[in-house]
């Protein structure tokens, strides 16, 4: 086994010594060509977004669904024909159905507020009902297993 604490130059074998490669100086780059000159400075920026009041949202909402509903095309379609992209459509029509429903939810009545009172008092009744009975089935159990 060689001994790897022997730190003393190694010499090789003339026959063993293979052909080594000299680096050779590189290829000179050529020099860069010049810029043309800057044409004026345009704004690459996007386009300020547009703000649409709530009322033109309610009437580009309502032109893609009876665009939709009359079958003019699909609703890709009439998205991009109002000049809004499908998240926005989302977006509006999500916040606009909260003021809708809220609108459309009845105010209770006499009638309607005897009908609560009613259910009120069933529900009472029979959450008295259901607890005696799980207070006899708890006896009972208590019994059968001697721990009365």
């Amino acid at each position: 086994m060689a001994d790897e604490s022997n730190l003393s130059p190694v010499t090789a074998d003339p026959e063993t010594v293979t052909d080594v490669k000299i680096p050779t100086a590189k290829k000179p780059k050529s020099p860069r060509r010049q810029k043309a000159v800057a044409e004026p400075a345009q704004s690459k920026t996007a386009a300020k977004p547009r703000r649409y009041s709530g009322r033109e949202r309610n009437e580009k909402l309502q032109l893609i669904e009876t665009q939709v509903s009359e079958d003019k095309g699909t609703l890709k379609d009439a998205i991009k024909g109002a000049g809004i992209s499908e998240q926005t459509y989302y977006q509006w029509k999500k916040t606009a159905k909260p003021v809708e429903q809220k609108a459309e939810k009845p105010v209770a009545t006499g009638d309607e507020f005897a009908d609560l009172v009613a259910l009120e008092e069933e529900n009472q009744r029979l959450r008295k009902l259901l607890a005696e009975k799980l207070r006899a089935e708890n006896a009972d159990l208590r019994k059968r297993l001697g721990l009365d």
